[in-house]
C-alpha cells in the first residue's frame, strides 16, 4: 500500500466512524434508532431483541459518546491529512496512543457490561485505523 493510499483510507474511515458517532446521536430522535438498536443488541449476543436502547440515562450516555466518537473521528481526519501526510511517524506517536486509550477502556467497560461482542466489533474498529497507520511511510522510506 502506497504512502497515498494509506493515509486515504485512514480519511475514509475516520469519515466513516465519524458518521456512525454522529448516526448515534440522531437514533435518539430519528428511525435510526431501530439500527441503533440492533447494534446494542449485537453486543449483547445473541441478537434477541433484548437490549434496547432506553430513554433517560442510556440515551444521555448514546449522546455523550456519539458526540465523542464524532469528534474524535474529525480529528483522527484532520491528523492523518496535516500530520501522517507529510510526517507518518509523528502521525502514528500522536493516533496510535490515542486510539489505544479508546480502545483499552471502551473494551474493558463492555466485558464488565456483559457486551463481550462490543470487544470484537471494537477490535475490527481498531485494526481500520491501525492498518492504514502502519503502513503510512513516505515513498522514499519504502523504497529504501
Amino acid at each position: 500500500m502506497t504512502h497515498i493510499a494509506s493515509i486515504r483510507m485512514l480519511k475514509t474511515v475516520s469519515i466513516f466512524s465519524a458518521a456512525f458517532g454522529l448516526a448515534m446521536v440522531l437514533a435518539l430522535a430519528t428511525p435510526l434508532g431501530t439500527a441503533l438498536g440492533l447494534f446494542i443488541d449485537l453486543a449483547f449476543l445473541p441478537v434477541d431483541g433484548a437490549q434496547m436502547l432506553t430513554p433517560g440515562a442510556a440515551s444521555l450516555m448514546t449522546a455523550i459518546s456519539g458526540g465523542l466518537m464524532c469528534g474524535f473521528c474529525v480529528l483522527i481526519y484532520l491528523v492523518a491529512d496535516h500530520v501522517c501526510s507529510k510526517n507518518p511517524a509523528l502521525g502514528r506517536r500522536l493516533l496510535i496512543p490515542a486510539l489505544l486509550a479508546w480502545y483499552i477502556p471502551d473494551s474493558l467497560g463492555s466485558l464488565a457490561a456483559g457486551a463481550w461482542f462490543n470487544v470484537v466489533m471494537n477490535t475490527a474498529f481498531l485494526a481500520l485505523f491501525l492498518v492504514p497507520l502502519m503502513l503510512a511511510r513516505p515513498a522514499t522510506a519504502q523504497t529504501a
